[in-house]
């Protein structure tokens, strides 16, 4: 247990470096995917397959298999990112999908007739989405989101295989080092568990704010 302890540090930094990675995929998931879900829900044919067809693209791609095609193709055609910025545009593009299924659940939530009274009233579509079905929709989005969020904290750790030096990546370091896999890997194990229990509890805490009181 004393070498966990003295490299508490190394584990710190990467687990800093792993709270980034979370903080951009899923805050650029959530923009993305409520685009996306604008796109699925238009009366515009083209929006809807356009939609589709992203989601049902990177639903089905394994986060790894995406993480190699980003740092090893696209070099091929001129374009580099670092590992860093390739991770985190795996994790947005990955979790988008995902946002986009969870936010359009929600719109598809609001009774119908909400829509209807908005355009009775005159509103436009992105007026009675934005001030009618969206704030309405939150309710029953909070709880797929957070699942999201979870998803891709636990996602992150699929960056170690490109050589991002975040939780897992620092683990497996320490570990060919001193050959004490059980014990780090351990520890590394829980930092996950601490982000997820804190985004499950942020989740719960929104889903009681947003509920309706009765």
């Amino acid at each position: 247990m004393n070498v966990v302890l003295s490299h508490l540090t190394d584990l710190l930094a990467g687990f800093g470096v792993t709270l980034q990675l979370t903080a951009i995929g899923f805050l650029g998931a959530l923009v993305l995917g409520t685009v996306l879900a604008v796109c699925r829900v238009v009366p515009i044919a083209p929006l809807r397959v356009l939609g589709t067809v992203y989601v049902e693209f990177f639903r089905n791609i394994p986060l790894l298999s995406l993480l190699i095609l980003v740092v090893f193709g696209l070099p091929d055609v001129g374009v580099t990112y670092s590992l860093f910025t390739s991770a985190a545009l795996c994790l947005v593009l990955s979790g988008a999908s995902f946002a986009c299924e969870a936010i359009r659940g929600g719109i598809n939530s609001v009774p119908i007739g909400q829509a209807e009274a908005a355009r009775a009233i005159g509103l436009t579509f992105r007026q009675s989405l934005g001030s009618v079905i969206l704030p309405q929709a939150l309710r029953t989005m909070v709880q797929p989101l957070t699942n999201v969020f979870i998803g891709v904290a636990l996602s992150s750790s699929l960056a170690a295989a490109i050589g991002v030096a975040e939780l897992t990546n620092r683990t497996q370091q320490l570990t060919l080092r001193y050959a004490e896999a059980v014990l780090f890997f351990l520890a590394s194990g829980a930092f996950y568990v601490v982000l997820a229990l804190a985004g499950a509890g942020a989740g719960g805490w929104l889903e009681r704010k947003v509920a309706i009181k009765r």
